[in-house]
């Protein structure tokens, strides 16, 4: 269908193009006017059968054209194409304007050559100015929600400023595989974009000689495949790529500039660099943090001790979340699940440590290190009095010589 449209425009073009200049040709070329080739009806059906040869070669290249041009404009940003299209409209109408001067002209190359290139140049620019100066242009013409019933505050508030429709996602993002989760809650609104490059990436993560790579990758391949066929929220891939600049992290900024996106990672040290970068970032590790429970000191809970700690008779714990627990005297119950109340709790960057101490400990019962400390207790006192009996013996015995 595309191709016999295209061919279509080809024909009607060519037509055209005959009408307006076939009779400057056969003037030039004939000297007396040829009233058989020199008409209406000769002229369009010439160009027009110009133009369809010349498409039976072009037709697929425009195609291809076509469709190139079109996956592009439906990744953009709405607001991109809009001011886009204005820019353009305008600096046509200033191309016609101009080229008001040039139409009287008996020269071809002014009456005609000139308001095609006048059209190109500004059409390009005002193009150019409506895309790239999204944020000034918004401003300008002040865009405001109208609601009837709502306050002050939300009608006065600029649309689309805490709004951004992509959210782009990375390559640890999708090998961590809790985005999936994260989607199927609902909490994420707008379109999942992946770039090309970040599957490039992870393809050669799940081809790697490394079967810990390996198996990674490939878990980022199995959460992208989910995402799009459950089609929770739609998922795009964006086609372009950056190829001036060869780190992925930054092609990433790039894009979140060209899309206005939000960038969704879970890379701490991309998360700094993004914000230093002035681009929106959802770190959905600090969305893990902020929903992690809060606990007090004296607070009681049930927790397995796994392996020693790092100080003496400490033992190391794990809660459902993943947050470490260090047990005083857990050393002693490794592999046990004991019943703790909390002290105190570090919270860093990393993530949260709890400390606690053994319940049981409080309320006066002996646990293992108390009767490990009584039993040492007893060997030294039974020792003690083995030995003052061999000393009473032995001054007897001297006693008696």
């Amino acid at each position: 269908m595309k191709k016999l449209t295209v061919r279509l425009v080809f024909i009607v073009v060519g037509g055209t193009l005959g009408l307006t200049y076939l009779p400057y040709l056969w003037t030039m070329l004939l000297s007396q006017p040829n009233v058989l080739l020199n008409n209406v009806f000769t002229n369009f059906l010439l160009g027009a059968l110009i133009l369809w040869i010349l498409s039976l070669f072009l037709a697929n290249a425009a195609v291809r054209l076509v469709d190139r041009v079109e996956k592009n404009l439906s990744k953009q940003n709405p607001m991109t194409l809009l001011f886009g299209s204005i820019g353009f409209i305008i600096g046509l109408l200033i191309a016609v304007l101009i080229s008001q001067l040039f139409s009287r002209s008996p020269l071809f190359l002014l009456n005609t050559v000139v308001p095609i290139i006048l059209m190109l140049f500004f059409g390009y620019i005002g193009a150019r100015v409506g895309t790239t100066r999204i944020d000034e242009w918004r401003k300008v013409f002040n865009f405001r929600r109208r609601e009837k019933e709502a306050s002050p505050e939300i009608t006065d508030a600029q649309p689309d400023q805490n709004y951004h429709h992509y959210k782009i996602l990375d390559t640890n993002i999708l090998i961590d595989g809790r985005i999936y989760d994260i989607v199927k809650t609902g909490f994420l609104e707008g379109t999942l974009l992946v770039p090309n490059f970040v599957l490039y990436e992870l393809q050669y993560i799940a081809d790697s000689a490394d079967s810990i790579k390996r198996v990674r990758g490939r878990r980022g391949l199995d959460i992208l495949n989910k995402l799009q066929n459950e089609n929770i929220i739609p998922v795009e891939m964006y086609e372009g790529d950056f190829e001036d600049i060869p780190e992925v992290d930054s092609k990433l900024i790039q894009l979140a500039k060209k899309v206005n996106g939000v960038i969704v990672t879970n890379d701490y040290n991309l998360n700094k660099v993004i914000e230093f970068q002035n681009v929106q970032v959802l770190n959905i590790n600090q969305l893990a943090k902020s929903l992690k429970p809060r606990v007090i000191p004296g607070e009681e809970m049930n927790v397995m001790v796994v392996k020693n700690g790092s100080e003496r008779q400490q033992g190391v714990g794990y809660l459902d979340d993943g947050t470490m627990v260090v047990v005083e005297d857990g050393k002693f119950y490794i592999n046990e699940k004991v019943d703790v109340v909390v002290t105190s709790a570090l919270q860093t960057d990393a993530g949260r440590m709890i400390f606690a101490r053994l319940a049981h400990s409080n309320r006066g019962i002996p646990d293992h290190a108390d009767s490990n400390s009584n039993k040492h207790n007893n060997n030294n006192s039974n020792n003690n009095r083995n030995s003052n009996h061999s000393n009473g013996n032995n001054n007897n015995r001297n006693n008696r010589r």
